[in-house]
C-alpha cells in the first residue's frame, strides 16, 4: 500500500511540476527585475504562516487555563495576545496580497508589452489567417489567466503549503496519531486533485480556444457591421453566434464539471478526516490524556488544514486554465515571422530607384499571384501600375514594403537587396496611401503624427496649409488638439484622404505608394486629393496604383499587368500616342464610358 501511494504521488507530482517548470521558465525573466519585492513577499509569507500556526496554540492554552482556574492576569495576558496576533496576521495577510498582485502584474504587463511587441513582427500572412479578436484574446484574456494564477499561486499554493506542513508538525507534536491520521487524508486530497487535474487540463485548454473563437467571431461581424445591417444578414449572424455559444457552453460546461468533481472530492476527504480526527479526540480525552484547549487546538488545526487545502485545490484548478493559456502563449512566441531582418545594409539616401528582378510570389505555393516580372524604376520617376482586378498590383507594393518576400527573384530599392537591410529602414522610407484610412480616437495632431511628440506643431501646420487644408482646421473647435472618431467619423472621405497624405508628408519619404487613394471619391473631392497627391509626389519616387486612369496625370511611366504578368511597359505619353498599346486602348475605354 506504502509503496503505491508513493508511486502514485512521484508520478502526479511529476505532472504538476512539469507545466510549472514550463511557467517558470516563461516567466522567470520578467521576475528577476523584481528580486527586491520577491524577497519581501518570501518574508511576509513567512509571517503570515507563523501568525497562523501561533494564533490557535495561544488560544488552546487561554482555554486550558480558563477551564482550569487561572489568574485573571494571566488570562487577559493570553487573550489580548490572541487578539494581537490575529490583527497582526491580518495585516500580513493583506501587505502579501498586495506584494504578490503588484508582482504578478508588473511581470505580465512586460510579458503582454513583448508579446505585442512580436506580434507587430510577425508577418501579413499570420495576421490574414487570425483574426484580430483571436489575437486580443491572447494577448489580453490568456496572459489575464496567467496573472490570477501567478499573484495567487505565490501566496495560496507555496505559502499554504508550508501552512500544511506547519500544522502537520503542530498535530504531530500534540497527538502522532492525529497527525498521521491527517496527513493521510491530506495526501489522498492532493493526489486526488493532481490526478483530476491531469485529466481535466485538455477540457480548460478546449474552453480557452473556444473563447478566443467567440471574440474572433466578435470582432469580424462588428468591423463589417455596416455591410451586415445594409445587407439584412443580421439573423444570419445572430444564428452563426448562436452556434458558437451553444459548442462553447458545451466545451465550458464539460470544464466546469472537473472543477466540481475536484471539489467534491476534496471536502468529503476533509469531512471524513475531520470526523476521524475528532473520534480520536473523544476517545483521549476520555482516556484523559487530552486537555480540552488541545481538543480546541486539534479542531482548530483541522480546519487550518481543510482551509489551505482547499485553496490549493482553487489554485490546482486556475492551473488547468493557466496550462492552456501557458500553453497559447508559448506557440504565439514560438511562432517565427516569415519576413526575416536583413544583416543592416543601407539605403542610399535621396529618392530610391526600385528594380524587379525576375520577381515571382504567390500567397500559396500552387497560386502564384506574381510571374517573373522584371520592372527598373529610375530614382524620382512615378510609376503608373493598371489592370484588372486579381492581376496583382496590390501585391507587387507590399512586396516593396516587405509585408511579403518573394518566392523566386530579388527586389531592389537603391540597388540593394531589400533581404539585406533592415526592416525598420525600409519601412521609414517609404510612405503609404490606401482608399481605406486607418484614424484613431485620438487628437487630430496624433494622428497625423501617429503620437510622436517630437514632431513641432509648426511643422504640422505647414504640412497642412500645404495641402490646402487650412480652412477645415479653423473649423475645428480645439485645432490640431480636436478629438476625431475612430475609423474617421466626422471626417468626409476626401478628408480623410488628405489627412492620410498629411501623414506621409510629415514623415518625408523617399518612396510614396498610393494604393487606389482616390478610388472612391466624387469628382470634386478628388480634385482636392490629387492637390495632396501633386505635393506628396514632388521630388521623390512614386507608385501609383489606379482603376481611374485620370490619377494617372503624374506618372512618367507605366506597367500594365495581367494575370500577374507584365503586359506591357514604357513611358505613359508614349503609350497613350500609340493607338495599339493596352494602355491606349483602356484611355479610349475610359472615355467612352465617361461619354455615356
Amino acid at each position: 500500500m506504502y509503496v503505491q501511494l508513493r508511486r502514485s504521488w512521484q508520478r502526479l507530482t511529476t505532472s504538476l511540476v512539469q507545466p510549472l517548470k514550463r511557467y517558470w521558465r516563461l516567466l522567470a525573466h520578467y521576475l528577476r527585475p523584481q528580486w527586491l519585492w520577491m524577497v519581501l513577499l518570501t518574508i511576509i509569507m513567512c509571517g503570515t504562516i507563523c501568525m497562523q500556526v501561533i494564533t490557535p496554540l495561544v488560544a488552546s492554552h487561554f482555554i486550558d487555563q480558563a477551564t482550569s482556574g487561572g489568574d485573571l492576569r494571566g488570562l487577559s495576558i493570553l487573550a489580548l495576545l490572541t487578539i494581537g496576533l490575529a490583527l497582526v496576521g491580518q495585516g500580513l495577510a493583506v501587505a502579501e496580497t498586495y506584494v504578490a498582485e503588484n508582482v504578478s502584474w508588473i511581470a505580465t504587463n512586460a510579458l503582454r508589452t513583448d508579446l505585442i511587441a512580436h506580434l507587430l513582427r510577425l508577418d501579413a500572412t499570420f495576421h490574414t489567417a487570425h483574426t484580430p479578436g483571436e489575437l486580443i484574446e491572447r494577448v489580453d484574456g490568456d496572459i489575464g489567466t496567467m496573472a490570477r494564477f501567478f499573484s495567487r499561486f505565490v501566496v495560496y499554493v507555496l505559502g499554504n503549503g508550508l501552512l500544511l506542513v506547519g500544522v502537520l508538525g503542530l498535530l504531530y507534536h500534540v497527538d502522532w496519531q492525529v497527525g498521521l491520521g491527517m496527513s493521510v487524508f491530506v495526501v489522498l486530497a492532493l493526489i486526488a486533485m493532481l490526478r483530476i487535474r491531469a485529466v481535466a487540463t485538455p477540457s480548460w485548454a478546449a474552453e480557452r480556444q473556444a473563447n478566443a473563437d467567440f471574440f474572433g467571431f466578435l470582432g469580424e461581424y462588428l468591423a463589417g457591421l455596416q455591410d451586415i445591417r445594409s445587407s439584412g444578414a443580421g439573423a444570419f449572424v445572430l444564428r452563426r453566434c448562436a452556434e458558437i455559444m451553444r459548442s462553447w457552453l458545451t466545451i465550458t460546461r464539460k470544464a466546469r464539471m472537473w472543477g466540481y468533481v475536484m471539489s467534491a472530492t476534496s471536502l468529503g476527504l476533509f469531512a471524513l478526516g475531520t470526523a476521524t480526527a475528532f473520534a480520536l479526540s473523544a476517545m483521549q480525552f476520555k482516556a484523559g490524556t487530552l486537555t480540552i484547549g488541545t481538543i480546541y487546538l486539534i479542531f482548530q488545526c483541522t480546519e487550518m488544514l481543510s482551509q489551505p487545502t482547499e485553496q490549493i485545490r482553487n489554485e490546482v484548478q486556475e492551473l488547468q486554465q493557466a496550462d492552456a493559456s501557458m500553453a497559447r502563449v508559448e506557440a504565439l512566441l514560438s511562432t517565427k515571422p516569415r519576413v526575416l531582418d536583413g544583416p543592416g545594409v543601407a539605403l542610399p539616401p535621396g529618392p530610391l530607384a526600385i528594380e524587379l528582378d525576375s520577381v515571382s510570389f504567390g500567397y500559396a505555393e500552387d497560386t502564384p499571384i506574381l510571374r517573373d516580372i522584371s520592372v527598373s524604376l529610375a530614382p524620382g520617376r512615378v510609376l503608373g501600375i493598371v489592370g484588372r482586378t486579381g492581376s496583382g498590383k496590390t501585391t507587387l507594393t507590399r512586396l516593396l514594403l516587405r509585408f511579403y518576400d518573394p518566392s523566386r527573384g530579388v527586389v531592389r530599392l537603391g540597388g540593394v537587396d531589400l533581404r539585406s537591410t533592415r526592416l525598420v529602414e525600409v519601412r521609414a522610407r517609404i510612405g503609404l496611401v490606401t482608399q481605406e484610412v486607418n484614424l484613431f480616437h485620438a487628437s487630430v495632431r496624433d494622428n497625423l503624427t501617429l503620437f510622436d511628440d517630437d514632431v513641432p506643431d509648426e511643422r504640422i501646420s505647414a504640412v497642412i496649409a500645404t495641402l490646402g487644408l487650412n480652412d477645415w482646421l479653423q473649423e475645428m473647435p480645439q485645432g490640431l488638439g480636436t478629438l476625431l472618431l475612430s475609423g474617421g467619423g466626422g471626417l468626409s472621405a476626401g478628408q480623410a484622404q488628405v489627412l492620410a497624405c498629411a501623414r506621409v508628408l510629415l514623415r518625408a519619404p523617399d518612396l510614396v505608394i498610393l494604393d487606389e487613394a482616390s478610388s472612391r471619391l466624387d469628382p470634386a473631392t478628388d480634385h482636392l486629393v490629387q492637390t495632396a497627391l501633386s505635393q506628396l509626389l514632388a521630388g521623390r519616387t512614386g507608385i501609383i496604383v489606379a482603376h481611374r486612369l485620370t490619377t494617372l496625370a503624374y506618372a512618367d511611366d507605366i506597367l500594365v499587368l495581367e494575370d500577374g504578368q507584365v503586359r506591357e511597359y514604357g513611358s505613359r505619353l508614349t503609350l497613350a500616342a500609340d493607338p495599339t498599346s493596352r494602355f491606349a486602348k483602356l484611355l479610349s475605354a475610359e472615355i467612352a464610358e465617361v461619354i455615356r
